[in-house]
């Protein structure tokens, strides 16, 4: 299975530390975000990569090559503008190909093991990764009951960023549009063709200069710096 990384954004909540630095490349615990990514989805089997790029692509390409010193394969795929989460993932579909792919949002840092992720999905078109919700996003997204997604819900969770999406799901967008994925979920959770599970463990979006500097103190007080990767 493919996985994609999805990097295009500007991170405008993080300036100024993204004026010059894609935010992928920001690092917290002496590694760029991005690449603790790579690291983990390698570990786990997920070797041919696709990574989507806008905003200092350039910058990007350069810090991480073809992969290979990471033991991967990486493509690129980039936007001239930001094309949001669906529309990202429409334009890299040549590289993305047939079967069903994960998606990793690249501003996020977690333990979890994408050796979990099922690999097929059966009667759904996706698959989702859910999380507690952060004390920014005390509402969350979506319910979970009995393995299936829900847009409605007594207790929503956080969706984490991390997905599993037959390419069907994108097969009304034209290539090079802006697309949320948000309404296509929401549509297929209606068929009832959305699963997903509740991951309990560490998650966090690293969405400002506080949560990647809070990151950091933790990731460096727990022994985890880039030396003990």
């Amino acid at each position: 299975m493919k996985a994609m990384i999805l990097a295009a954004g500007r991170g405008e909540r993080m300036r100024p530390l993204t004026d010059l630095t894609p935010k992928p490349l920001l690092e917290a615990g002496g590694k760029p975000l991005i690449i603790w990514h790579i690291e983990k989805l390698a570990r786990a089997g997920f070797t041919e990569l696709i990574i989507n790029h806008a905003h200092l692509g350039e910058k990007l390409e350069a810090a991480l090559g073809d992969g290979s010193r990471f033991g991967v394969s990486i493509c690129y795929s980039p936007e001239i503008e930001a094309l949001e989460t669906a529309g990202g993932i429409t334009n890299a579909m040549p590289l993305l190909g047939p079967e069903p792919f994960l998606v990793v949002n690249g501003d996020i840092f977690c333990d979890y093991d994408f050796t979990d992720l099922p690999r097929e999905l059966g009667e759904f078109s996706a698959w989702l990764v859910l999380v507690d919700n952060p004390d920014h996003h005390p509402d969350g997204d979506f319910a979970l009951r009995q393995g299936k997604v829900l847009d409605d819900g007594e207790h929503k969770l956080t969706f984490s960023g991390i997905g599993i999406y037959r390419t069907e799901l994108f097969s009304a967008i034209a290539r090079g549009t802006k697309a949320r994925l948000a309404p296509l979920l929401r549509e297929q959770m209606a068929a009832g063709r959305v699963g997903g599970e509740h991951y309990h463990g560490l998650w966090l979006d690293i969405g400002t200069p506080q949560r990647l500097h809070a990151l950091d103190g933790l990731l460096r007080n727990s022994g985890r710096e880039a030396h003990s990767e």
